[in-house]
């Protein structure tokens, strides 16, 4: 190489590449390292990258010494390229202690190739390493077999978290197996005395549990692990499934601390443990029962689950309120959210279940025209049989078709129910019948001779299976291109965990060491292979989505999988709202709220409401208003209220489209009370500091002995002051200054149990 060549920095439009045709010395100072025009990339002080002059062999050594920051307005990150090995080295937040981390990522130390096992000698490639203002890629290469893996940082956003993948080549020429892999590690260094505690969040899954919310101390000597996956139905005596995040804090004045969470939908794990000085974790896909392996052909990738880091102040709150609204910029369809109508009000008809039928759909949807509704949803009932996605000639003799457009007529949407992985019995043709020889092949595991599926569930095909796939998705293109649909909602076990079948593309099945057990009519298979099953499961998954968002610009998706079992932030990035329970009684609507709007869009949080009894008028309003804090679907005959109910509805329904859908869509939200119980008092605030407008949530439960409850307000102007309004009139109304709300507080006085009022609250100027 010419010594005398000098490397001149020429980015390409997203950024730059330190190649070996074009070595240089940067450009250095004591409080940063820039690199000509090259943008924003900050490296550590007393860094300099001597590449070039004395040859490339000098080079990794050097660049394995340098440290890239990547940062956003909450948190910053310094990365090192080691030589075999990356490392992030400190997580901080601005104005506070950093979080300095000791553990190197562990890449594969071997892979399996022609049977046999060989050692993997990872290599920093330096010329390969990617840097601009928003994203750094180390690059890492072996030999035997050729492999090569990036590890990348990307800051998608100006503010919240920063987002990490791990990516794996096979560069080789013949097919490698590849062991499990880790997208984080880390080995933070905290102080023996520091008071920290641990907050995670579980699914609602058929019903939000007793606690949901967990706020648990980190002492020494902690260890936990939560995990993920697309079924959520945990044995007896095993944790319940988490929302795949967590959040340490530590318990300081500025309650400041870290989040780590994954996008992604398949079988993944998060663990925390503290031990002396150390506590130690990682998030990554979950590896469980294993051991996992899992197939790469020659020019095929393996893709980490992208994770997400992040910092805050000001406890979960905080933290919610800069995750939410990155969640909502970054992950959620934009043309959803461009839509100001979103959420939707909607009907849903699943109040007369199976009955369903085109005269009911007609009254339902010339009902849900007069109360204000902005969707009719059919539910499940529609169908000739499951797997059989055609409507039912004897209920619908019109079609679908028709009745949607009976819907658009009346200036709603139509949104519609399909379990389209289930196959089942009927013969009728386009029907996914599970005795059809190729349909079988599909299937996650055989049915007996004898076997009869549910009323709406059947048997499971993996949409790993190319063919599968795209059978799947030529069929919902086909039912929401037939159907004229607006919103395509999935629901059962969608993604297959677990399959016994060795012809598929994932690892084949350890039948020694392999579960299968039915529920619900269907038979789930669990065994070493279930991680790497769900893992192409789940991209194909999100091809079909992707897919029909290309072709159906403006569809709607709505995630049930059997109420709240896929909520997690790779199902965000690819649908536009969640069924967050299964269970849809006021407090179970409350309570599922509560904990998942900790960290996800409170729009994108749907709560059924279905028939509660209501021997009062404030008790119908309760139990509508249970559901309006997020996305609300009516589940219930509205045909059968009474006139004063309906007129109550309307109401209620105006005021969410006008009143309450602007802050659930824009606002920061507040955890004011407890978690609710069903029996002391609970409260949610909305406050957006843009416009100065804000709503309590008010319910009173079913205490007798507390008719009125005082609410501590969160996030105003001390020095504003605010009109608050009683919606119901329950108490007058009157002007209190930011302070007192945040300091006395507000106190709402209600007559009855269960029943509940809306306090709205304007900035209206500042005090003298």
């Amino acid at each position: 190489m010419d010594a005398r060549r000098k490397l001149v920095c020429t980015p390409p439009a997203s950024g730059h590449r330190i190649s070996a045709a074009n070595p240089t010395i940067g450009r250095y100072n004591e409080r940063s390292f820039k690199l000509g025009m090259c943008g924003s990339l900050m490296r550590e002080p007393l860094q300099v990258l001597l590449v070039g002059v004395f040859g490339l062999a000098l080079a990794s050594p050097l660049l394995a010494q340098t440290q890239e920051r990547l940062q956003t307005a909450d948190a910053t990150i310094v990365l090192q390229p080691g030589a075999s090995a990356p490392r992030l080295t400190r997580l901080s937040v601005p104005g506070q202690a950093p979080w300095n981390n000791r553990a190197a990522q562990t890449l594969p130390h071997y892979a399996e190739a022609d049977g046999h096992r060989e050692s993997l000698a990872w290599k920093l490639v330096p010329q390969a390493t990617y840097k601009d203002r928003d994203r750094i890629a180390f690059v890492y290469e072996t030999n035997s077999p050729h492999l090569k893996l990036t590890w990348e940082w990307q800051a998608r956003a100006a503010y919240g978290p920063v987002e990490h993948q791990i990516r794996i080549e096979n560069l080789s020429g013949k097919e490698i197996w590849l062991p499990f892999q880790d997208t984080f590690q880390f080995d933070f260094s905290v102080g023996t005395s520091a008071n920290l505690k641990h907050f995670f969040v579980e699914k609602g899954a058929d019903t939000p549990s007793a606690v949901g919310t967990h706020d648990v101390a980190l002492t020494e000597g902690y260890a936990w692990q939560g995990t993920s996956s697309t079924y959520a139905h945990p044995a007896k005596g095993e944790a319940r499934e988490i929302i795949p995040w967590l959040l340490v804090q530590r318990m300081n004045s500025s309650r400041d601390g870290w989040y780590v969470g994954i996008e992604f939908s398949g079988r993944t794990k998060l663990t925390l443990a503290r031990k002396d000085d150390s506590l130690k974790g990682g998030a990554g896909l979950n590896a469980l029962p294993g051991p996992f392996r899992t197939r790469l052909r020659s020019g095929e990738s393996f893709e980490a689950p992208k994770i997400f880091l992040g910092g805050f102040r000001g406890g979960p709150d905080g933290a919610g309120n800069i995750l939410r609204r990155w969640v909502r910029e970054v992950l959620m369809n934009p043309v959803t959210w461009a839509n100001t109508d979103y959420p939707y009000l909607a009907n849903n008809s699943w109040g007369s279940g199976m009955a369903i039928d085109e005269a009911l759909a007609h009254r339902m949807i010339h009902d849900s025209a007069d109360l204000g509704f902005e969707m009719f949803h059919m539910d499940a009932g529609w169908f000739r049989g499951v797997g059989d996605w055609y409507p039912d000639p004897r209920k619908f003799p019109h079609g679908l078709a028709a009745v949607a457009d009976d819907a658009h007529r009346h200036g709603l949407k139509f949104g519609l129910w399909v379990d389209w992985t289930q196959a089942a019995l009927d013969t009728e043709p386009g029907a996914l019948n599970v005795h059809d020889r190729k349909v079988r092949d599909w299937l996650v595991s055989d049915v007996p001779d004898d076997w009869k599926p549910e009323p709406f569930k059947g048997q499971t095909i993996d949409i790993g299976v190319p063919e599968a796939k795209a059978w799947a998705s030529s069929e919902v293109n086909r039912i929401v291109t037939d159907y004229h649909l607006d919103m395509l909602e999935h629901d059962g076990y969608l993604v297959a965990q677990g399959c016994d079948r060795s012809d598929h593309p994932h690892e084949p099945p350890d039948p020694a060491n392999t579960t299968i057990q039915k529920e619900w009519g269907s038979y789930f298979v669990l065994g070493p292979n279930s991680t790497d099953v769900s893992y192409h499961a789940v991209r194909a998954y999100y091809d079909i989505y992707s897919n029909l968002r290309k072709n159906h610009p403006g569809l709607l998706f709505e995630i049930c999988n059997d109420g709240g079992r896929m909520m997690d932030f790779g199902s965000a990035s690819h649908g536009d709202y969640f069924s967050i329970t299964d269970t849809y009684d006021p407090l179970s609507n409350r309570r599922a709220f509560y904990d998942t709007s900790f960290v996800l869009p409170t729009a994108m949080l749907e709560t059924y409401v279905e028939k509660w009894p209501t021997p009062a008028i404030d008790n119908f309003r309760y139990m509508l208003r249970s559901g309006m804090m997020g996305w609300l679907t009516i589940m219930l005959d509205t045909t059968a209220w009474t006139a004063e109910q309906h007129a109550v509805a309307k109401e209620e329904f105006q005021i969410y489209k006008t009143r309450l859908r602007p802050l659930i869509r824009e606002a920061m939200l507040f955890h004011i009370s407890a978690r609710p119980d069903g029996v002391r008092w609970d409260g949610m605030e909305y406050y957006d500091p843009k416009t100065g407008k804000g709503v309590v949530y008010a319910f009173r439960g079913s205490t007798e002995a507390e008719s009125s409850h005082t609410f501590t307000l969160q996030g105003l102007s001390p020095s504003s002051m605010y009109r608050v309004q009683f919606h119901d009139g329950s108490s007058p109304d009157r002007s209190m200054s930011g302070s007192e709300l945040m300091r006395q507080g507000l106190t709402v006085s209600l007559a009855k149990p269960n029943s509940s009022d809306l306090i709205f609250f304007d900035r209206i100027g500042d005090m003298n």
